[in-house]
């Protein structure tokens, strides 16, 4: 039985009833980055509460969209393939939701994780094809990453501090989301603050603004 029961034979009010649930999507978005323990999901959802965590991992496992495994000597939750048929999903979300986020509010942060999804969502495969392979080392507020482009491919894994493998080192806050949208232009991104170059050239920001872009 969901823990939410619409009583409406319909697959959207199904999906609903197994991912409708308060952060139950947010888990979902973070295991579509990589596996991970109970405690690191805790800590990429620094606001959910204990109980509702274990209660929300194991309404995702009876739902098949989640699953317990052993992986270098602890058990980490990974999604089925089941689940992972939702990263469309999740993404057309992302997208839906950037047009309405508006400005950041000040208890509001950014997680490795959450910044790994807007980048695979804003992240224009096609567009990439075209140009040549790029390395860009982001921080964002906590959150630093080292995004590889390779034509249509685009990875994304943590920095742990070092960002001198990038083509071009910047760090931004959550105004980024102005040049992902085409409000700035990367030149007025750089003059007003809103991105700091700490290495390579500048103009590798209007390649990174191409590369990923949404609509506001």
């Amino acid at each position: 039985m969901a823990a939410r029961d619409y009583g409406q034979y319909c697959g959207v009010t199904r999906a609903l009833e197994l991912v409708g649930e308060r952060w139950a999507l947010l888990i979902v978005r973070d295991l579509l980055v990589g596996p991970r323990r109970y405690g690191e999901l805790a800590a990429g959802l620094p606001r959910i509460p204990s109980n509702i965590l274990a209660t929300r991992l194991k309404e995702l496992q009876a739902a098949g969209v989640i699953r317990r495994v052993p992986h270098s000597r602890v058990v980490v939750y990974e999604l089925t393939p089941y689940g992972r048929e939702l990263e469309p999903v999740v993404l057309a979300l992302g997208a839906w939701g950037f047009k309405a986020m508006g400005e950041p509010r000040a208890e509001q942060v950014i997680t490795p994780d959450s910044m790994t999804m807007a980048l695979r969502t804003a992240f224009r495969p096609d567009v990439a094809a075209a140009l040549p392979a790029t390395t860009y080392g982001t921080r964002f507020g906590p959150a630093e990453l080292l995004v590889h482009v390779d034509g249509p491919r685009l990875d994304v894994i943590r920095a742990d501090g070092d960002l001198t493998a990038a083509d071009l080192a910047f760090t931004a806050g959550p105004q980024i989301r102005h040049l992902i949208s085409g409000e700035l232009t990367p030149d007025l991104a750089l003059t007003t603050g809103v991105v700091q170059v700490l290495s390579g050239p500048d103009t590798l920001l209007t390649r990174f603004a191409t590369t990923f872009h949404l609509a506001a």
